[in-house]
C-alpha cells in the first residue's frame, strides 16, 4: 500500500522525481532509444502509420527457480510527444492471451497515439503472447464427440485429461509451466520499467490486463504512478458468479423493452430457459455446411447453446442481436441463424488444443473455495451455468503447484489513483463483480459508460476525454457516460 509522508517528504519526493524525469528525457522523444530497440514504422490496420521502436528485454521465466532459463518479452514504444512527459504508460491487454502490440494495430490505435501526450506509450506482448517467446500450442490427443451425447460431466473430464496432458508435453520439451502465472507477469512490468530506466510506470488495462494491473498493485506499489482500467476483472474473478450472469440477461431485457423487439421478446430469461430446457430433454441434429462443401455432422445439446451464449454477450453489439436471434428461431423450431454461427467452426472434431500462457494464467489465478461453492450452488439454477469461463472451474487445482494459493486473491488495498470504466452492459466482467474487484482501492474514480459493453474504450470519444482529465490529474466533467441505446431487431425473423 502506498504510504503519505510529511509534507517535507512529499516536496523532497517531487523534486526527485521531476528531477529523475529531466535526466530521463534529455534527449527528444524521437532519438531516445533502449537497450535492444530498433527504430520502425508501425501501420495500423486501417493504414495509419508512425514512427515508434520495437524492443525486447528478458526475463526469468519461473522467478521460484535459480536455474530458471530466460525468455524474451517483446514490445513497441511509441515514444513521447508532450511537452511535460510523465512516467511511460504501460498496456496490458485482455484474455489472458491477447497481444498488446495487435491491440495497437485495431480500433484503439488512437487511443495509444493520445496518450503520447503524457510520456511514452508501450504496447507489451506479456510473456506467452503475440510476438514475445512462447511455448508451441499443445494438441492433446482428446477429442469430444460432436455426433453423440455428451454430458457435462465428461464434457470437462475431458478438457481435464487433455489439460493434464498438455501440461506434461510442456514439460517435457523443458518449458517451466509454473512461470506461467499472472505473478511472473506482473514482474515482468517491473523489469520492462527497470529496463525503461524509469521510477514508475502508468498501467493501462483492460479484462484480464486490469487482473494483471491489480496484482501489480499489490506487488511493487510505489512503482506504480496510476493506474486506468476498464472492464475490471477481480483477482478471485477468474470464475464470474452465475446470478450476475442473470441480471445482465435482465438488463438486456430492459434494453428490449424500449424498442419494437419487445412484441416478439417480452420475457428474455424465460426464452433462454425454454430453449435450454428443450435442447435438454431433446437435442437437434445439425448438419453444418463447410467450406469444402461437404457437412459436420452435430448433435447439439443444451451446454453448447450455454457456452455459445456465453462468447457472444460480451458486448451489446451485433452478436447479442444473433444471438437473441438464435434463441426467438429455436424457440420456433428454427435452425438457420444458428447454423449460420455454427459454421465458423466454434465446435469442431479434432483433438482439444491449448495456448500456455492463456490455460496456465486462469488455471493458477483459480478460485477460492468459498466463491467455487457459492459458483456451484448458483450455477444449478442460472441461465449459463458455469460454462461462460469455461474451460475454469472445471480445471480448478487441476495442478496444485500451478495455482498461486488464496493469498494471491484477496483484493489489493492500495490509494494508487486510478480510473475504471465499467459497461452497464458488459456481458463478461459484470458491473456488480468490479464493483467488489475495486473495493480496496481508496484513490478510485469510476465512470459508468451507460449501454456500453465489455469493449468500451472506444464507445465515445468522452472515454478519451475522461482519460485526459485524468493524467492531468484533474477532476472529470462528467463520470457517466451515455450512449445510444442499442438497437436490437428481430425483422429477418419477423419477415418470414
Amino acid at each position: 500500500m502506498r504510504f503519505v509522508g510529511s509534507l517535507v517528504a512529499t516536496t523532497l519526493a517531487i523534486y526527485a522525481l521531476s528531477a529523475q524525469a529531466s535526466d530521463d528525457h534529455s534527449e527528444s522523444a524521437e532519438t531516445r532509444t533502449y537497450t535492444n530497440e530498433t527504430p520502425i514504422t508501425f501501420t495500423a490496420n486501417d493504414g495509419q502509420s508512425t514512427e515508434a521502436f520495437s524492443g525486447h528485454f528478458w526475463v526469468p521465466e519461473n522467478r521460484n527457480n535459480p536455474q530458471s532459463r530466460k525468455i524474451r518479452i517483446n514490445y513497441v514504444r511509441f515514444a513521447a510527444t508532450g511537452d511535460v512527459q510523465g512516467p511511460p504508460m504501460v498496456y496490458l491487454a485482455g484474455g489472458p492471451g491477447g497481444s498488446g502490440i495487435g491491440t495497437a494495430k485495431r480500433r484503439r490505435f488512437p487511443l495509444f497515439m493520445a496518450m503520447r501526450e503524457f510520456g511514452d506509450v508501450i504496447a507489451l506482448d506479456q510473456r506467452g503472447t503475440g510476438e514475445s517467446e512462447k511455448a508451441p500450442r499443445c494438441d492433446s490427443s482428446v477429442t469430444i464427440p460432436l455426433k453423440e451425447v455428451v454430458t457435462a460431466k465428461a464434457f470437462a473430464q475431458g478438457y481435464q485429461q487433455a489439460a493434464r496432458e498438455c501440461l506434461a508435453r510442456w514439460r517435457e520439451q523443458g518449458i517451466d509451466v509454473y512461470g506461467y502465472t499472472t505473478v511472473q507477469n506482473a514482474w515482468d512490468i517491473n523489469d520492462l520499467r527497470q529496463h525503461l530506466n524509469a521510477r514508475q510506470v502508468n498501467l493501462w488495462g483492460i479484462s484480464y490486463g486490469s487482473h494483471l494491473a491489480l496484482t501489480a498493485m499489490k506487488l511493487f506499489p510505489e512503482q506504480i504512478n496510476r493506474a486506468i482500467l476498464a472492464s475490471a476483472e477481480g483477482l478471485n474473478q477468474t470464475v464470474k458468479l452465475p446470478a450476475h450472469t442473470d441480471a445482465y440477461f435482465a438488463r438486456v431485457q430492459q434494453v428490449i423493452d424500449q424498442q419494437p423487439l419487445k412484441s416478439a421478446v417480452a420475457d428474455l430469461p424465460a426464452l433462454v430457459k425454454r430453449v435450454h430446457r428443450r435442447l435438454h430433454e431433446a437435442p437437434l441434429k445439425l448438419a453444418i455446411p463447410k467450406k469444402d462443401a461437404s457437412e459436420q455432422q452435430m448433435l447439439f445439446q443444451a451446454h453448447h447453446m450455454q457456452r455459445l451464449a456465453g462468447m457472444m454477450i460480451a458486448d451489446p453489439n451485433q452478436y447479442l442481436a444473433m444471438l437473441i436471434r438464435t434463441y426467438t428461431e429455436l424457440d420456433k423450431g428454427n435452425t438457420r441463424t444458428l447454423t449460420g454461427v455454427l459454421q465458423r467452426g466454434i465446435f469442431q472434431d479434432k483433438p482439444l488444443s491449448f495456448s500456455l500462457m492463456s490455460l496456465a494464467m486462469d488455471m493458477a489465478s483459480g478460485i477460492t473455495p468459498a466463491r467455487l461453492k457459492l459458483v456451484t450452488r448458483q450455477a444449478e439454477s442460472s441461465l449459463l451455468g458455469t460454462w461462460l469461463n469455461f474451460p475454469m472451474p472445471a480445471l480448478n487445482r487441476l495442478d496444485e503447484k500451478l495455482d498461486l494459493g488464496n493469498a494471491f486473491r484477496s483484493a489489493p488495498q492500495s490509494s494508487i489513483p486510478t480510473l475504471l470504466f465499467t459497461g452497464t452492459l458488459d456481458g463478461r466482467t459484470y458491473p456488480e463483480g468490479q464493483k467488489a474487484a475495486v473495493r480496496g482501492l481508496s484513490n478510485l474514480t469510476q465512470v459508468k459508460v451507460v449501454y456500453g459493453g465489455h469493449n468500451l474504450f472506444m464507445s465515445s470519444p468522452e472515454v478519451l476525454e475522461n482519460m485526459q482529465f485524468f493524467m492531468q490529474n484533474k477532476a472529470l466533467p462528467n463520470t457517466t457516460i451515455t450512449l445510444p441505446l442499442p438497437k436490437l431487431s428481430l425483422q429477418e425473423i419477423a419477415s418470414r
